[in-house]
């Protein structure tokens, strides 16, 4: 049985992937200069997703507006956990999350049919005083998985889930130190 909140991402040994999606002009823009730009803000949280599968439950299969376009942001696992050791959690005191230079929360995973499992995916919402670090340190690589979305939701609306599953990025158990899975756990 999966445990109710557990980090379960694409990763190597140096980075994490995490999921984001975006209308054309920022993932276009993002996708030619390899890196975060204008259009991208700067100004405002973004917010990082491990979970694909949560990712296409939020973004409807990138046929939401403004969410067309998913891309796969290959970040370092430094950036990663220290993001993680900073996160305030979305329902902390209000104030907590007000100062908060990272949010996060847990919204029940989901299959791939879009169905609420029993357990959680994280989000985690960097904020304006990390979001430089995060495009211009942490961001290793941008890739668009646009593609694959639509070929693996066409399969999905098709009644083909299992062959939908096998498109999917492998995501495993993200492993942590204790004290970190500790403190993500309080919810």
């Amino acid at each position: 049985m999966t445990p109710p909140y557990q980090i379960r991402a694409d990763y190597d040994a140096r980075t994490v992937v995490v999921y984001q999606a975006y209308p054309s002009t920022i993932a276009d823009a993002a996708l030619r200069a390899g890196r975060f730009v204008a259009p991208f803000s700067f100004r405002r949280m973004t917010w990082i997703k491990p979970s694909f599968l949560w990712l296409m439950h939020r973004s409807n299969w990138a046929r939401k507006p403004g969410q067309e376009r998913v891309l796969a942001v290959r970040m370092t696992r430094e950036g990663w956990e220290q993001a993680l050791s900073h996160a305030v959690p979305t329902t902390a005191h209000p104030e907590a999350v007000a100062r908060a230079a990272v949010h996060l929360q847990w919204d029940p995973e989901r299959s791939v049919r879009g169905e609420a499992l029993n357990h959680y995916s994280i989000q985690v919402g960097i904020g304006r005083d990390l979001i430089r670090t995060f495009a211009d340190e942490w961001v290793v690589g941008l890739t668009d998985h646009t593609p694959l979305v639509h070929r693996a939701a066409v399969l999905v609306r098709s009644g083909r889930a299992a062959q939908a599953r096998r498109l999917l990025p492998a995501e495993r158990v993200y492993p942590m130190s204790r004290s970190l899975e500790e403190r993500l756990s309080q919810v």
